[in-house]
């Protein structure tokens, strides 16, 4: 009985993946794969499904991420209610995330979307890496601070900046509970982006003098891949998926949403303040490394950032 229960498992979880293809090769159309001759090569090998169901590598540079408009932008994908899964566990503070989140989005070494933190919960527990993006919260404090309506909620989950339309009152810096939000105090011209008409969803730093934040990446999302930060994980610390298709995958494994939150007891971080976040966490528990792991290879100005932390204190690092 355990062996069929196991077998209808794995078979859910093959249909479940399946399904996810399926879906990144309907959103993607025929034009995923448009190539322009006139593009360099990065040398960065992606695997992207055409639209006859096949798996082929191209190069990075050769894909071209939609523009969607800014009416289009501000009511996101229909059907989808986006949900991220962090899985503490399984962290090391390889920072991959992170690296890979600022160079789609442009931004300078001084300015991160997603966070590491390190974690300890009381003196007699161990400490804990803890990735920290936006949360997308279902009840956003920023949007409802926010006077001109430059941040926004759409219907997919997802809550966007308008830099267009941000006077950089920081209204929302200040009304947002988690702290994850990041103002532009200069202009970077090396992180220009093209001359293309300007979309919210686009990824590009924020104009001096606004505020920008993690957005879930959703211009990967319309072409069905998952966020930078879900891809480059080396440890699959990160899951991405659609709560009405309860479905998230790390871009290996895919999960029920449901199923893993019920078994692995996730949580919402500080739920108590009531904005419920779309991004859940599961618990540190068997970790796979030893947390003294994520000082290695650090540069210095990031690792002193860990040094007034109980343990780095303790152990003298």
């Amino acid at each position: 009985m355990e062996e069929e229960l196991n077998n209808k498992k794995n078979s859910r979880r093959q249909f479940l993946k399946k399904g996810l293809l399926a879906g990144a090769a309907a959103a993607a159309g025929g034009g995923m794969l448009k190539a322009y001759s006139e593009t360099p090569g990065s040398g960065e090998k992606v695997k992207v499904m055409t639209t006859n169901g096949e798996i082929m590598e191209v190069d990075k540079a050769m894909l071209k991420l939609p523009r969607v408009s800014v009416e289009e932008s501000h009511l996101g994908i229909p059907g989808k209610k986006f949900v991220m899964v962090i899985d503490l566990a399984k962290c090391k503070n390889a920072r991959k995330c992170v690296q890979a989140c600022q160079r789609a989005h442009h931004l300078p070494k001084s300015q991160e979307f997603m966070k590491v933190y390190l974690l300890q919960d009381s003196e007699k527990t161990s400490p804990y890496w803890f990735p920290k993006p936006c949360f997308h919260c279902d009840n956003p404090l920023c949007v409802s601070v926010c006077p001109v309506g430059a941040t926004f909620k759409r219907r997919d989950g997802i809550v966007l900046i308008d830099n267009n339309r941000c006077i950089g009152c920081k209204f929302c810096m200040t009304g947002c509970p988690y702290s994850t939000r990041v103002f532009a105090w200069k202009h970077y011209p090396e992180f220009d982006e093209d001359k293309e008409p300007y979309s919210p969803e686009a990824s590009s730093p924020g104009k001096e003098g606004t505020v920008s934040k993690c957005d879930f990446c959703p211009d990967l999302i319309r072409v069905g891949k998952v966020p930078y930060c879900v891809s480059a994980c080396p440890m699959g610390v990160i899951y991405f998926g659609d709560v009405d298709e309860d479905t998230v995958t790390n871009g290996t494994e895919t999960f029920q949403f449901s199923e893993l939150i019920r078994d692995r007891a996730g949580y919402r971080y500080l739920e108590v303040l009531g904005t419920r976040p779309c991004v859940y966490y599961l618990p540190p528990v068997d970790r796979q490394f030893p947390v003294d792991r994520g000082f290695n290879d650090l540069d210095e100005s990031v690792k002193n950032r860990y040094l007034n932390t109980p343990y780095a204190k303790k152990h003298k690092l």
